[in-house]
């Protein structure tokens, strides 16, 4: 042991407790070596290389200095011409010797010894081991001959009247301009120091001429004509414009000469400069340049970041963003990294955008460029995603990724964001605007359901127009149509409205009505001052206060009205959206949870986006009809608001399960989903299943072990189908599902859903196509891009019209990608009010309406809508910062505890005693707190029958000969779906006739087959297309296994036209079927406890289920 222990050495010093102790005094001992770095460096040669030429700031002043001496010596050359007499000398003297005085000699000596060490320093310290690719430079070689004569003279004082052609260092200044200007902008990159310093060479090389030529052809006269330098001037300008008067010319030859040289030299160095320059200026061009700085600080601009820029993105952006009138000075800069097409240059080049629209070529992700843009002084930056990409995932990422650059940039630079799949938001939370085009497509499409052309009712109200549209025709309802559709969202404070301010401390639903009925304004919603949360109907228990933002619907905001003295600004409040929820699930979750049937669900995968609906119209009982309205109360009390708990059902055939649900084995509860599939969905309370259906089960037209079910109608469901054709079942149908399942519609209108992801006839029929209340038609994201950009549309627009004519009376609800397209939906080629209704449009568009496209009646009645026209609501949401908030609380993307929801009633005959819109709008606010916003109303077209549909038979045409002239007269003016002749009655009768002809001449062998062939042949000719395609569509349920039954020959609403009035005007005659949009109370705000609680609680008004609050 020992042993072992002596020959352990012992601890090195760093290593002992004591010197840790002790700090650094236990490394004193050490021996340690100090190193010194970049000694290279310190060399006198390379301190002098820092100072002359690799600092930016010392090179920058030797650089100036420079310039100034040679500037110095072409103007001691200029006095020494102007001081000297050329009259002394005879012969060729004057040429070799002139006048120079001793104090300007001096002068000149002294600048040469200067410039020459300088010279020599820097090309010193600039050898690189080859002192010929020194000596050889032009500067240097012209340095040499204009300063070391001088320094001759010197030392042999007879040279010093000796010529010198100092005015060559006008070049050397030239040289030093150009180094100087490239030390300024050595550390920055940008394409405008290009352009500046291309435009600086042209100009200092073509004065550099001029001075030479000058200058040479003064002296050289000297032995002729002995010109002044102002005639040498005149001379050389009318040389170099072309002009050549003649007055002055030279007389010697090396004068002439010289001019030749000059002349030459300019052909050969200006082309060459002019070139670049040409090209610097398509390069700035495509470019774009930059946004100067002066510009961002004295002016407004807003940003507009896309990675591809078409067309109708850019004029939907400058239609939108330049309506609001105090936009009218704010600056567009556009910042896309591909170059600008030939449209957009065109459009572009136009004198109202060329103003006040800068195109930039450039990437968001560079800080140069997002410099060149002034992002840090923007007013606001926009983010579009691009739809038409393949990969709409990926088209995301690029959009997060231009968010987080911007972001990191222009800390302050507020941000409108636009992404397109909502598993994506929760990255861009933390802009101060973002719009998911899923959530709100989905949304749309399901509240469409519901309550009839939603998707057009907010169309118009987040489009900018003045209600003018169209009210110059001759028909009535394009008039009322246009006029309403200048409809839109406002805001204003209740102390500083004349709508609003004498009804503080009154109820809301008081004043709303009175407000509608003294001003015609739609009062819909309220924000306390203390909260960012919007409400809309909080119902007749909330009162209001004097400090609430109050949010309308008008033709024109307040502050604009004739009655206003003067326009007051208000600072708005921005509204966040709240984001809750856990991680992606699968959507077949979701589904099972809410009880939704799936048919051909194999391909569940996230890709999908689509959109949600809302409401469903309510329906009432008929009794206890008083004879007049009551008054809406100033303040509701408890006898006025109708209590319920919504938590348990309240209509009466709900109290307890009916037999069928029984059978069916229906249990459903209310709750919120307990899965989400995406962070940030906002929670919605719903109907649920007590227990998640098996996912087998989800395949309706296959069985399992748990039923055998194989199509729709072998469910025996209650209330009819809602059909989704998509391409996948990706997270957005969440949104979809949602409000279809929403707590406050009752269980006997749930309706069930089928996701149709294949759409072939098979399919349609298994899935219940013949007794389903809508299909929705989603765009296919495969489809969304194309070589032609309108063609995206091709595939679905053709579907579309398939099951058009196929199920004529199906409500078909479609998803286009180019609002322009929507004029193919059920397209008709000889429909003349169709086509009439094209001319209006062009007439419109021509008038320069945002909305040239709202009179095509797809449009008008709901059946067809676009997602790009949505787009406007991130553009107004600049100017109206609540623009986003409402539209959510109004698609019921998002709930606020308090705030309506939006819903529909129907007026049938019982209800036309109202007679008006007004004596509506009262009746609903004093009986069940509702507030009305618009009427969706169906009218007859009263059109001429369409020629597929005609079908009279040949007998019926002989008795009817004299009513031919009648029609053939109206055959011009009928809607034509196949442009078959055959279909026309009149070539129908005449084919008959020949047939009939041929049948007598031929011999009869049988009388009863030539009977049989001949009553074939009639029933074949008397089929018209629509029998045709009825009769299709039945055999093939037959070869399914399908019963017809539920088939029958559907009549098409081409006779019909609908249309939506935003809030009309108190005088408007209800009609038959009007369906009135209602924003509704939330019911779960008032529930009703023991004690005085109820007193802050506001009135559980309306459930849809309760049959006295839509009766009228």
């Amino acid at each position: 042991m020992v042993d072992l222990d002596s020959e352990v050495p012992p601890l090195p010093p760093r290593y002992r407790f004591r010197d840790l102790l002790l700090g650094d005094q236990g490394w004193q001992s050490d021996d340690r070596v100090q190193v010194e770095f970049y000694m290279n460096e310190n060399t006198f040669k390379e301190r002098l290389k820092l100072f002359f030429i690799k600092n930016q700031r010392s090179s920058l002043r030797i650089r100036l200095f420079n310039f100034s001496l040679k500037l110095l010596s072409c103007f001691l050359y200029i006095v020494r011409v102007l001081l000297d007499d050329p009259t002394q000398g005879l012969g060729w003297s004057p040429i070799i010797w002139v006048n120079r005085s001793l104090p300007l000699w001096g002068l000149q000596v002294s600048v040469a010894v200067i410039s020459l060490f300088e010279t020599l320093l820097l090309s010193y310290l600039s050898y690189k081991g080859n002192i010929w690719e020194q000596i050889l430079r032009i500067p240097f070689l012209l340095e040499i001959i204009n300063a070391v004569p001088f320094i001759i003279t010197i030392f042999w004082p007879v040279l010093r009247n000796l010529f010198i052609p100092v005015f060559l260092n006008c070049w050397l200044a030239k040289h030093a301009l150009e180094n100087m200007i490239n030390d300024l902008h050595r550390a920055i990159q940008r394409t405008q120091s290009a352009m500046f310093n291309q435009v600086l060479i042209l100009i200092s090389t073509l004065l550099c001429l001029i001075f030479t030529c000058i200058c040479g052809i003064q002296h050289l006269e000297r032995a002729g004509n002995r010109l002044t330098l102002f005639d040498s001037l005149y001379f050389c300008i009318v040389t170099f414009s072309t002009v050549g008067f003649g007055d002055v010319t030279p007389k010697i030859w090396p004068s002439k000469l010289l001019v030749v040289i000059m002349i030459c030299v300019a052909l050969v160095v200006l082309p060459i400069q002019f070139e670049q320059l040409a090209y610097l200026w398509m390069e700035r061009q495509k470019s774009g340049g930059n946004y100067s700085r002066y510009r961002a600080q004295t002016e407004k601009h807003v940003v507009l970041c896309v990675s591809s820029l078409k067309i109708d993105l850019l004029m939907d952006f400058l239609n939108e963003f330049y309506a609001h009138p105090r936009l009218q000075d704010y600056y567009v800069v556009i910042l896309c990294p591909t170059e600008m097409d030939a449209q957009v240059r065109r459009v572009l080049q136009i004198p109202m955008w060329s103003q006040r629209v800068i195109y930039l070529q450039g990437s968001a992700l560079k800080d140069q460029d997002l410099l060149r843009a002034k992002m840090d002084n923007a007013e606001a930056c926009f983010i579009l995603s691009s739809r038409c990409e393949v990969d709409r995932t990926a088209a995301d990422h690029q959009t997060i990724l231009r968010a987080w650059a911007v972001k990191d940039f222009a800390p302050n630079c507020p941000l409108y964001v636009q992404i397109l799949k909502p598993e994506n938001k929760f990255h861009i939370k933390f802009a101060d605007h973002v719009v998911c085009e899923e959530e709100f497509k989905y949304a749309m499409l399901a509240l469409n359901c519901i309550c009839p052309a939603t998707s057009t009712l907010i169309t118009l109200l987040v489009h900018t127009s003045r209600g003018q549209e169209s009210q110059q025709s001759p028909e009535q309802w394009q008039k009322m149509y246009g006029r309403c559709s200048g409809n839109e969202v406002y805001h204003i404070s209740l102390e500083e409205s004349m709508f609003f301010a004498e009804y503080e401390g009154k109820s809301f639903t008081y004043a709303s009505f009175n407000a509608h009925k003294k001003f015609g304004v739609c009062l819909i919603g309220v924000r306390k001052e203390d909260n960012k949360n919007i409400l809309l109907n909080p119902g007749p228990r909330y009162i209001m206060s004097s400090t609430d933002i109050c949010f309308y619907i008008n033709i024109t905001k307040e502050e604009n009205s004739a009655f206003k003295k003067q326009e007051k600004h208000r600072k708005n409040h921005e509204s966040k959206l709240s984001c809750h929820g856990a991680s992606r699930l699968p959507v077949h979750s979701i589904i099972a949870s809410m009880g939704t049937v799936a048919i051909d669900l194999q391909d569940s995968g996230c890709r999908g986006a689509s959109r949600a609906t809302l409401a469903l119209p309510a329906e009432a009982g008929r009794e206890g009809r008083r004879p007049s309205i009551a008054p809406v109360l100033e303040v509701a009390d408890s006898s006025s608001c109708q209590t319920c708990d919504l938590l348990s059902d309240q209509s009466e055939d709900e109290t307890t399960p009916s037999d069928d649900e029984v059978s069916a084995g229906l249990d459903y509860a209310k709750g919120y989903p307990p899965y989400s599939p995406y962070i940030g969905s906002s929670p919605t309370f719903c109907h649920l299943l007590h227990e998640k259906v098996p996912f087998c089960c989800l395949r309706l037209d296959k069985g399992c072990q748990h039923n055998y079910y194989e199509d729709a109608k072998a469910y025996g469901f209650k209330n009819k189908l809602i059909i989704v054709a998509a391409e996948t079942a990706g997270n957005g149908l969440y949104n979809f599902i949602v409000p279809l399942r929403a707590y406050y519609r009752p269980k006997k209108e749930l309706n069930p859903i089928v996701l149709l992801l294949d759409n072939p006839l098979d399919d349609l029929l298994r899935c219940g196509v013949t007794f389903a209340a809508n299909m929705v038609v989603v765009d296919k994201e495969s489809t969304m891009s194309a070589e032609e950009d309108y063609m995206a549309d091709a595939k679905t627009i053709v579907n579309v019209q398939t099951l058009f004519r196929l199920f004529s009376s199906l409500s078909i609800i479609t998803e286009l990608t180019h609002p322009a397209n929507m004029r193919f939906m059920q397209f008709r080629a000889k429909d003349c009010y169709s086509l009439a209704l094209s001319k209006l449009e062009k007439k419109e568009r021509e008038k320069g309406s945002n909305l040239a496209f709202m009179f095509r009646l797809p449009f008008a009645a709901g059946r067809v809508f676009s997602i790009s026209m949505l787009d406007t609501l991130l553009y107004q949401s600049f100017v109206k910062d609540f623009m986003i908030s409402i539209t959510r609380l109004l698609l019921g993307l998002d709930t606020t505890p308090g705030s309506g929801f939006l819903c529909s009633m129907k007026i049938t005959e019982e209800d036309l005693w109202i007679r008006t819109y007004a004596r509506l709008y009262q009746k609903l606010c004093s009986s069940t707190g509702d507030i009305p916003i618009g009427v969706y109303r169906t009218e007859s077209q009263k059109l001429t029958t369409s020629e597929s549909q005609i079908s009279i038979s040949m007998e019926e045409w002989e008795d009817t000969k004299d009513t031919k002239d009648h029609f053939s007269c109206r055959g011009n003016h009928r809607n034509s779906t196949s442009s078959d002749q055959s279909d026309h009655p009149l070539l129908r009768r005449k084919s008959m006739q020949w047939a009939r002809r041929l049948s007598r001449r031929a011999p009869r062998h049988s009388a009863k087959a030539a009977e049989k062939i001949n009553q074939q042949r009639m029933n074949l000719y008397r089929r018209s297309e629509r029998q045709e395609l009825a009769e299709l569509v039945k055999n093939r349920m037959k070869h399914l296994g399908l019963s017809p039954a539920g088939y029958d020959e559907m009549n098409d609403h081409q006779n019909t036209l609908s249309y939506i009035l935003i809030n009309p005007s108190p005088d408007t005659r209800l009609e038959l079927n009007d369906i009135v949009y209602l924003i509704r109370p939330d019911p779960l705000t008032y529930v009703p406890n023991a004690g005085p609680s109820r007193k802050g609680s506001f009135c559980n008004t309306v459930g849809q289920d309760t049959r006295e609050e839509t009766q009228l």
